[in-house]
């Protein structure tokens, strides 16, 4: 069970700022971080450390009554406890160990606060200010360590417009060479390694999507640590970071999770937020702000999973984040073939937080997008 040779060479050039795989994260850890504290939150199936960065001071004290008890009372506030006006936000990425952009992002947006500057040495003042005015930020570069591990490269090489070679690394293949895909990876939780050539970096080492694992029943250690720290953190916010982006608009795009309908609003201006910040950056399709930042129907949204159990375990708004991929190439909205270099898939990541964090910190969090009747000003 291994993958296959050929689709091991790596990119030509790799930049200092590409920081992709698990020993480099530990190292730019170990290396850069003083402002921030270094946390094991949990261990993988496969009993790897999943580790996370810790900003700022958590919520002090706690609630009176479950988040589910919170709605039932119409106070969420009974559930964040006393330190409900502190900001607090999660992001994370690497669920599928392949999907690397976000991995490199985050791994950027920590040295951001640690220094004021990426690992490109550009100076990063707008994202310092927005993280300045979170209380709380919780980075995890690589929540799925084990798919991560099964993936010996640090960039893949460009392939055009064939994307093959990732959909085989993302998603694996069958003994008999039959790719698995996508989304035909889902029909198989927990996959089983030995029916396949290679089973793809979804999955961790137990053979399951984590975005889609068994939430209610039993679900994967890397999961009960998501779940675990929510509960423990209760932040507003969540953001899941992957590579994904929609064929023929390949540039970053969020999805609306389904979740409580009491945060369509919050989702919406979220949404609005993000896509006019990389609108404006030259980031999207086009430089038409209400055509990009215009949000989804609010029936238009991703199915069931990791994003909804995260929302209605915390009450955080939660949204999940596909960014177009280096190794291949997909068309903006008017057919042309479009190629991101590094930089320009750096700089998707570090304005999307940026944006995230400005709303946050803008618009006050939960006890403000759905506090409930009861809540007093």
């Amino acid at each position: 069970m291994g993958i296959r040779p050929e689709y091991l060479t790596e990119a030509d050039e790799i930049p200092d700022f590409w920081i992709s795989t698990g020993e480099e994260i530990d190292g730019l850890l170990s290396r850069i971080v003083k402002k921030g504290e270094v946390g094991v939150i949990g261990t993988s199936a496969g009993g790897r450390p999943i580790k996370a960065v810790f900003y700022g001071t958590p919520r002090q004290g706690s609630g009176t009554t479950t988040f589910s008890g919170s709605l039932g009372y119409r106070n969420v506030r009974a559930y964040l406890g006393p330190d409900y006006e502190k900001k607090v936000a999660l992001i994370f990425a690497g669920v599928h160990g392949s999907e690397l952009e976000g991995i490199v992002g985050l791994a950027n947006l920590i040295a951001v606060l640690e220094t004021g500057a990426d690992l490109a040495g550009r100076s990063r003042p707008r994202l310092t200010e927005a993280a300045g005015r979170i209380d709380r930020l919780i980075i995890i570069p690589i929540v799925n360590v084990d798919g991560r591990a099964r993936l010996p490269i640090r960039k893949e090489a460009y392939r055009g417009t064939d994307n093959s070679v990732h959909r085989y690394i993302n998603c694996g293949c069958w003994q008999n060479g039959q790719p698995i895909g996508w989304p035909g990876c889902k029909e198989f939780i927990p996959l089983d390694f030995t029916k396949t050539e290679f089973p793809g970096c979804y999955p961790n080492d137990a053979g399951v999507n984590i975005q889609h694992d068994d939430f209610l029943g039993h679900p994967q250690p890397e999961t009960r640590a998501l779940l675990d720290l929510v509960a423990k953190e209760r932040p507003d916010l969540t953001i899941n970071m992957h590579t994904g982006a929609p064929p023929k608009n390949f540039y970053m795009r969020m999805h609306r999770p389904f979740m409580e309908p009491a945060l369509t609003a919050a989702f919406d201006g979220l949404y609005r937020q993000v896509h006019n910040g990389l609108t404006l950056a030259g980031l999207q399709s086009t430089g038409d702000v209400e055509l990009e930042a215009t949000p989804p129907a609010p029936t238009n949204t991703s199915p069931y999973n990791l994003d909804t159990v995260l929302n209605l375990h915390c009450g955080a708004l939660t949204a999940l984040i596909e960014a177009p991929c280096h190794g291949f190439s997909g068309t903006n909205r008017a057919g042309q073939v479009v190629k991101h270099t590094p930089k320009d898939l750096l700089d998707a990541q570090l304005v999307t937080y940026q944006e995230c964090l400005l709303y946050l910190a803008e618009t006050g969090g939960r006890h403000r997008w759905a506090g409930g009747a009861q809540t007093k000003k």
